[in-house]
């Protein structure tokens, strides 16, 4: 027997309209119709007026596992990533023990992943200092594309890269087709900020704003933008924190480079001048700058010059974030929201007058293209997985620690209202997370057989 999803606002590459998903044996979406074109013994679910997404793909997750699971692992994240609307991640080579820079460590993070993922995963490769011979046998393994930091990345055994080893590696990168996401901050800039603020208080998040000034990423970007001129790679400007750099991005697009960049929820939701001292949990790299900057944020989406919304997962132990003396010069830059991410966007993105098929782009079909998923993920049509977000976007909630779902429950965004409620996620046609409102009894539910798996590209 067949069977359907209804729903009145169902958010298709050909717009949002009131649709059916025909499912077929193995998950896969066999037609995206009108309910009246449907076969007369269809078993039909019908989620009225809530719309339904294409599954979230989040290319920006710190999953942490193996080596540092006690501050996330594959099934916490998962979990997380089920309860906000989330079928797909790629995790980040960095903050794992040992590194994904290697053929080996990847195999011990499939080994880890193995079982506990309530959705599905990939890996993305590391390009630091010294693998450069280890590039292409990672592309064969699998990874999605590369990953490098032009700055201290906050953890020794994840090795910068300069521009010299940049320029070795980066022909063996554009062999490969995969793309290189790169952290966007040069050292000079920062260095020479911080020279000025020896006798700084480092409670004012003043203080920290101004350590990490536009200009080190500013600079970054206009490297990366030569490199990518000069040898062809596909490249990716991870968390974008300067709206300054929107007319170099858009000046080298226009030229016909291979440039996209990204946005994160922290960067588009909260202001420098909103933060008050002491806040460690709005620490993020780059820093969160002022309302202008967020404003023309937005803009660079609605522009298309900005591609993409990633969280950024970057959870830690509580303790790491020095809460208790406010010091943002020791706490760690990191910030958690895989599970309120949706909201958190469709909140202030709604506000400004953008639409669900404006949230269908940011934050699934754009980055399942970056990461070479688009033939099976991003997108509710004919041939994809049945991957979807039962989402209702007028409901308000209030964030609480129990609706987090990763590892640790602190959270910048703990007792905000937001508005639109991940009331179920569907992958391969099946619920890996319901809500109180469509699960069976009270509180959240998450099923017991763990469906995730791991993609990869060969």
């Amino acid at each position: 027997m067949a069977y359907a999803f209804v729903a009145n606002r169902v958010a298709t590459p050909r717009g949002t309209r009131r649709a059916a998903l025909l499912l077929e044996d193995g998950g896969l979406i066999r037609a995206v119709c009108g309910p009246s074109e449907l076969p007369a013994d269809a078993e039909i679910i019908d989620f009225g007026d809530r719309a339904l997404l294409p599954g979230l793909v989040d290319t920006h997750v710190h999953i942490n596992e193996p080596g540092r699971t006690e501050w996330e692992g594959f099934r916490t994240a998962t979990r997380a990533a089920a309860a906000g609307g989330y079928t797909s991640l790629v995790d980040m080579p960095l903050n794992c023990l040992p590194e994904t820079t290697t053929v080996a460590a990847l195999d011990q993070k499939r080994a880890v992943a193995a079982g506990q993922c309530m959705v599905d995963w990939a890996a993305w490769g590391g390009a630091v200092a010294d693998n450069q011979a280890h590039l292409l046998p990672l592309a064969r393994a699998g990874v999605l594309g590369f990953k490098s930091f032009l700055i201290y990345p906050g953890c020794d055994g994840f090795a910068m890269i300069d521009r010299e080893q940049l320029e070795r590696a980066v022909p063996a990168i554009a062999a490969s087709g995969l793309p290189l996401l790169v952290h966007a901050e040069l050292a000079g800039p920062i260095d020479a900020a911080m020279a000025t603020l020896a006798d700084a208080d480092w409670r004012k998040y003043s203080t920290y704003l101004a350590s990490r000034p536009d200009e080190a990423e500013l600079a970054a970007i206009r490297l990366m933008i030569h490199l990518c001129r000069q040898y062809r790679f596909r490249l990716h400007i991870v968390h974008l924190g300067t709206a300054q750099a929107l007319p170099l991005l858009s000046a080298a697009r226009a030229e016909g480079l291979p440039i996209t960049a990204e946005a994160c929820p922290h960067h588009l939701h909260f202001a420098a001048e909103e933060i008050v001292d002491g806040d460690t949990l709005k620490k993020c790299t780059p820093p969160i700058r002022g309302r202008a900057n967020r404003e023309a944020l937005w803009q660079g989406l609605r522009e298309r010059t900005i591609d993409l919304i990633a969280t950024d997962h970057s959870p830690c132990p509580p303790g790491m974030k020095r809460l208790d003396e406010g010091r943002f010069d020791l706490a760690w830059g990191g910030i958690a929201s895989l599970s309120v991410a949706l909201p958190v966007v469709w909140s202030d993105a709604h506000r400004r007058g953008f639409a669900l098929g404006d949230i269908a782009r940011w934050m699934s079909s754009a980055p399942a293209a970056l990461a070479g998923l688009s033939a099976r993920a991003g997108a509710l049509e004919a041939g994809r997985e049945a991957n979807f977000v039962v989402f209702d976007p007028e409901a308000e909630f209030v964030v609480t620690a129990d609706a987090l779902h990763y590892r640790h429950a602190i959270s910048p965004y703990l007792g905000e209202t937001l508005k639109g409620v991940v009331e179920a996620t569907y992958l391969r046609g099946e619920p890996v997370f319901r809500g109180p409102r469509l699960a069976a009894g009270p509180g959240f539910a998450f099923p017991t057989t763990l469906r995730g798996r791991e993609l990869r590209l060969c």
